[in-house]
């Protein structure tokens, strides 16, 4: 029989008869709230924490609205893709209310498998994205450059941003993406390119997994990005070659680093968790992963040091 066991840390558990193996009682429940208690000396910033609604794929939308709700993250960032609830904003209000959640950002349709959601043509895209976030009182609009077949869109890509920019109070953080390898070939699969550094655009997303996969240095990128730094997509990454979007502290990308950087300067920006739960096992391990980034970013989103 199995009784109630005590190990030396004081932690309870439940001890087998013949293996006399202690199974501890989990350190964190998936449906614990993760909040920071208030400390004199702890600076917290406002910064809100959001869960990309592509952190659950290949599960529907409703499915990170529960698991935001659940887990305690202060928003969602919907991803606009095949998913019929993704395209319908009334769908995507009455989950908003339904759970309590807040849609802080739209990542328009940009991906590969989303070329005929929203229309086949690119600004269309971008204007149901921004009329999108206006509705549902998000900001910003993520969006990645054109891919280099799309010609006429990527010629007047730079310019087209800017403008929109200008007729709405939602920014357009424009992503930082990759070259694609394929063994010892690099291919530029985007227009004007995958370093959005290298043109004018007025607002930034960063996402570490991206930068891990063009292997650049991510301070280096962010330091370019300057003030324009709008946004920010959390995972990590290996920096082999393929976009990972792992769960930060997993790989090798600088991501504490990268939040207590934020917490010191004033960030006013979003942080997003975009993360690859495909490998997670089950629904609870999927939870247990989301939960695990959550309480990452909220840690090191907290620093002892003033806002600069």
């Amino acid at each position: 029989m199995d009784v109630d066991a005590e190990d030396e840390s004081g932690r309870t558990g439940r001890r087998g008869g013949r293996s006399g193996r202690v199974r501890r009682a989990p350190l964190l429940r998936t449906t614990d709230r993760l909040v920071l208690p208030r400390h004199p000396e702890l600076h917290i910033p406002d910064t809100k924490i959001a869960l990309s609604t592509a952190s659950v794929y290949p599960d529907n939308t409703e499915v990170a609205f529960d698991l935001a709700a659940k887990l305690g993250y202060d928003g969602v960032e919907v991803m606009v893709w095949n998913d019929p609830v993704s395209q319908d904003l009334s769908a995507l209000r009455e989950l908003s209310d339904r759970y309590r959640v807040p849609i802080l950002a739209v990542h328009a349709p940009c991906l590969l498998i989303t070329q005929r959601v929203w229309s086949t043509d690119p600004w269309t895209k971008l204007q149901r994205a921004r009329a999108a976030a206006e509705k549902l009182g998000a900001d910003p609009v993520v969006v990645h450059p054109p891919f280099r077949w799309q010609r006429a869109y990527a010629r007047d890509f730079v310019l087209g941003i800017d403008r929109m920019a200008g007729e709405s109070g939602v920014r357009f953080a424009v992503e930082n993406m990759y070259p694609w390898r394929y063994r010892d070939r690099e291919v530029l699969a985007y227009a004007p390119g995958w370093d959005v550094t290298e043109e004018a655009y007025r607002h930034f997303t960063v996402d570490l997994s991206h930068v891990a996969t063009s292997r650049v240095d991510a301070f280096e990128m962010v330091d370019r990005m300057g003030e324009r730094l709008a946004h920010v997509h959390l995972a990590d990454g290996s920096g082999s070659g393929k976009d990972e979007h792992l769960i930060p502290g997993r790989g090798k990308q600088p991501c504490a680093e990268l939040l207590e950087r934020l917490a010191r300067t004033g960030f006013d920006g979003h942080v997003v968790l975009e993360v690859n739960t495909r490998r997670s096992g089950s629904p609870a391990e999927r939870e247990a992963d989301l939960a695990e980034a959550l309480a990452f970013t909220r840690l090191h989103l907290a620093t002892g040091s003033r806002v600069l």
